[in-house]
């Protein structure tokens, strides 16, 4: 009846789909959030974001810290320096309070930048930081610091 001769199937359980990290909207995170895949934000986040994938900030998320990306697309407001390595879009509700380092910028009309602004190779680049690296920058500062 049963076929035991027939060889067994393995089933993988390695999900190699994209993952992305979600701050909802009414969410507040206090510390600094580091992730290899994307970052979502359309709550709050009072600290460092870094991501080695891609941060997306909502028209109505909130970073109060830096941020570092290899891609960003920013509708909201960020108070600290902004380092992409790749292109950064700007949406037109986007609000700036800090520096910005990136290869590639795009502006929609409308968004403010509230620093200065050097673009060119010399950006972070996040695709070549190695997991030792990536790890090592990834404790939290003590308080008052």
């Amino acid at each position: 009846m049963l076929n035991r001769n027939k060889p067994q199937k393995k089933v993988s359980t390695i999900n190699n789909s994209p993952s992305v990290n979600i701050v909802s909207e009414g969410t507040k995170v206090t510390g600094n959030v580091h992730a290899h895949a994307d970052i979502r934000v359309s709550g709050t986040i009072d600290g460092e974001a870094l991501s080695k994938g891609k941060l997306i900030v909502t028209e109505v998320g909130k970073v109060n810290g830096n941020v570092t990306s290899s891609d960003a697309d920013i509708a909201g407001k960020v108070e600290g320096e902004v380092r992409v390595s790749n292109k950064l879009i700007l949406r037109k509700s986007a609000v700036i309070d800090g520096n910005i380092y990136t290869k590639t910028l795009i502006v929609e009309e409308g968004a403010a930048i509230n620093g200065a602004c050097r673009m060119g190779e010399r950006s972070t680049k996040l695709s070549q930081i190695n997991d030792a690296e990536f790890e090592k920058g990834t404790h939290l500062k003590a308080s008052g610091s």
